[in-house]
């Protein structure tokens, strides 16, 4: 699955054209590398969100297969680091 996908369905981002407007602007990192909307992410993959005072990281634990998962349901795809 896409990264900028991968965000939106796991509710990290509300919009997929936000995720698309953060990899553009080299914000998500995959496993420390600086990448391009269109990356793959696999399981145990490490996204990380590069703001300008802080870092998030999340840790993928699986790839949903739905649109959209429940916002309680996160947990189960992703953990924050």
């Amino acid at each position: 699955m896409r990264v900028d996908k991968f965000l939106n369905v796991v509710n990290i981002t509300k919009r997929r054209a936000i995720s698309e407007d953060m990899c553009k602007s080299g914000v998500v990192g995959i496993n420390g590398n600086i990448v391009k909307a269109s990356k793959e992410v696999k399981i145990g993959d490490i996204i990380s969100l590069h703001f300008m005072e802080y870092t998030q990281e999340y840790k993928v634990l699986a790839i949903p297969t739905m649109k959209s998962i429940p916002k309680n349901a996160q947990n189960q795809y992703v953990e924050k680091l």
